[in-house]
């Protein structure tokens, strides 16, 4: 159960929060590799080792979700391979209904992401979800990454919040471990980020299944079922 009358700030991740992290792992894990083996001529598996070499060696840091960083390292141009498959791109059961309803009451809603400014752009675009929020916040203006030491503190500069009567909806359990450290009171993971893959086994933090969970209106109420549109 969440205190709804107990929070003024609502948070939201964008990729495997409110969209289905499939897109991304589509992207970096299958058609990334595919694209550098046609471009670089190297077989395709050389260019699946290849990326993942390159993605771990920064994973967590701020140049993991960088697009320029990645059009640099690669020689290829990630921005323009992104829109090539925005199809892709999709939101998760029951996001609407949430925002939708948020939306009406007299609380903010905010999008704190750490993708790139032109991957948000796009997945904005596609999704059709940015009016619901009332800033969309990218990490790189920060120039910290969500999970990092001082990044929530910081963003009180650009957003006031009170991080009692705030709450967060984050997929990265980094991310949320450090929210946590930094005084965000409610916390909520999400149970399955990926449509397509296993879900996360975790009780460090309540887990969202299925958005229409927390909606306001129909907590408490058993098999209720909404459909996006």
């Amino acid at each position: 159960m969440i205190p709804w009358n107990d929070i003024d700030t609502i948070m939201f991740d964008m990729d495997g929060t409110l969209l289905d992290l499939h897109f991304d792992n589509y992207f970096w894990l299958t058609f990334v590799p595919q694209i550098y083996s046609q471009t670089h001529g190297i077989d395709e598996q050389a260019a699946y080792d290849l990326v993942m070499a390159k993605n771990l060696a920064v994973r967590g840091s701020l140049e993991w979700y960088c697009l320029d960083y990645w059009e640099q390292e690669l020689k290829l141009d990630i921005k323009q391979l992104k829109a090539r498959i925005k199809h892709k791109i999709s939101i998760r059961p029951n996001v609407e209904a949430l925002l939708r309803e948020l939306q009406s009451q007299d609380k903010r809603l905010l999008l704190i992401t750490n993708a790139h400014p032109a991957s948000l752009a796009i997945k904005m675009e596609q999704s059709g979800i940015s009016d619901y929020f009332h800033e969309r916040i990218s990490s790189h203006s920060l120039k910290l990454a969500k999970e990092h030491h001082g990044f929530w503190e910081t963003l009180k500069a650009l957003e006031p919040y009170d991080p009692e009567r705030t709450i967060l909806f984050d997929d990265s359990l980094p991310v949320l471990r450090q929210a946590q450290r930094e005084g965000i009171r409610h916390l909520f993971g999400i149970h399955q980020p990926d449509s397509k893959r296993p879900a996360l086994a975790t009780d460090e933090f309540p887990q969202i299944r299925d958005f229409i969970e927390v909606l306001p209106s129909v907590i408490g109420k058993a098999d209720v079922v909404i459909k996006e549109g």
